[in-house]
């Protein structure tokens, strides 16, 4: 894909660079299309491994404790020294996770290999997030969709892929594609390429100590930042649920097969996608602040829906729940580095990681729950979780202070 040459400097924030938040959303997507391969695996591990729930939140919690812990690091360091070729190194370690799954006989395989592949979404996420609001000429909500609308489809992709391929082949298909983090190495090597003539030294030192516009006390900001945190604990908790236990919910209710199942997944995460997609684009036009209101606490009905209905009806909430709850994030993220400028790496870092940390605790706390009680309790406990979404009215409206 060839990159738009650099503007220079004085032009930075009037000129969004399309192709570049293009390259970004494709390797997002095929980042987390590998990420997604190890969850739509379950089954297949499970089976094959003799794994019991907790070992199966375990994975996930590997996956996502090594893909969130290294994220505020990375961000905090390349706020100050911007690391250009970083993304492909990164892509790296998912590569080798992924090879390392392909022909994984043990437990303490498949552990290692999630833990590669979290890795690599560690280093992947905090820079080229700040490559995306960099590339964005000012329309940072929707070059974070942008972005992450990439990161989604990926995700509903893989599972899809999962059912088409793997399930009929084995676990041994994984190795084909390999293809996918090849090609993401190609694409952000030029970006990196791009990136380093973009940004100076001079650059980075303005960004970092550019002062906030909202006018809010050191206070105020650890506030609105502690709600966030907040937020995102209720959409990653719900998320991590039906992500990882959502096939199992289906089989063990409704005697679906996997393959079905993994089809039902794939809807969901489509809408998760599409919402992604709609909530950057909605927050610069509305106000960020609405659409994070809206969007935790406007998916309760459904939410408390789902475990009481049956089949077709689940699959429809399932959709209806990924649309809105996923528009969430994208104003998420934006309010927080409006929040505290000059920290966009440490700020995505910390975001990203927290949503990946969250929810690999989610799950294995949520796959030993699951053990002691069923999955239909589960699904009816998590679904009071978008009801913190009533936190979002604590937040100060940021475009009304600016204004």
């Amino acid at each position: 894909m060839a990159l738009p040459s650099p503007v220079p400097l004085s032009r930075a924030d009037e000129r969004t660079a399309f192709r570049v938040l293009g390259a970004l959303s494709v390797s997002h997507l095929l980042n987390d299309m590998v990420q997604s391969l190890l969850p739509a695996i379950y089954p297949i591990l499970k089976a094959a491994l003799q794994l019991d729930f907790v070992q199966v939140g375990l994975i996930t919690l590997v996956n996502q404790m090594t893909a969130s812990l290294l994220q505020p690091l990375v961000g905090y360091y390349t706020d100050r020294r911007p690391q250009p070729q970083s993304l492909a190194v990164g892509m790296l370690f998912t590569l080798s996770g992924l090879i390392l799954l392909a022909s994984a006989s043990r437990f303490a395989f498949v552990l290692l290999a999630a833990g590669l592949i979290g890795v690599g979404s560690s280093i992947f996420h905090p820079e080229s997030s700040r490559i995306a609001r960099l590339a964005s000429g000012g329309q940072h909500g929707l070059a974070q969709s942008l972005f992450q609308v990439g990161g989604n489809a990926g995700a509903a992709v893989g599972p899809l892929l999962a059912a088409l391929i793997i399930l009929p082949r084995g676990q041994s298909s994984l190795v084909w594609f390999a293809v996918a983090p090849v090609t993401a190495i190609v694409l952000l090597w030029r970006v990196g390429e791009w990136y380093g003539r973009r940004v100076s030294g001079r650059t980075v030192r303005a960004t970092a100590t550019a002062a906030p516009s909202h006018g809010l006390g050191r206070r105020e900001v650890l506030q609105a930042l502690a709600v966030l945190l907040v937020l995102v604990f209720s959409k990653y908790i719900y998320l991590a649920c039906l992500s990882t236990y959502y096939t199992f919910y289906l089989i063990e209710t409704f005697g679906v097969s996997v393959r079905t199942a993994q089809l039902h997944l794939f809807i969901f995460l489509g809408a998760v996608a599409a919402g992604t997609f709609l909530g950057g684009p909605i927050g610069d036009r509305i106000g960020r602040k609405y659409v994070i209101w809206g969007s935790i606490l406007g998916v309760l009905p459904f939410t408390l829906a789902l475990p009481y209905v049956g089949l077709g009806m689940a699959g429809v909430l399932s959709a209806v729940i990924g649309l809105i709850l996923a528009s969430a994030f994208s104003a998420i993220l934006v309010y927080a580095q409006e929040l505290v400028p000059g920290r966009v790496g440490t700020i995505a870092g910390l975001f990203f990681g927290l949503a990946f940390g969250i929810g690999g605790l989610g799950a294995a706390g949520l796959g030993a729950l699951a053990d002691a009680t069923s999955l239909t309790f589960v699904f009816r406990l998590c679904a009071w979780l978008p009801a913190l979404g009533l936190c979002a009215a604590l937040l100060p409206d940021l475009e009304r202070r600016r204004a």
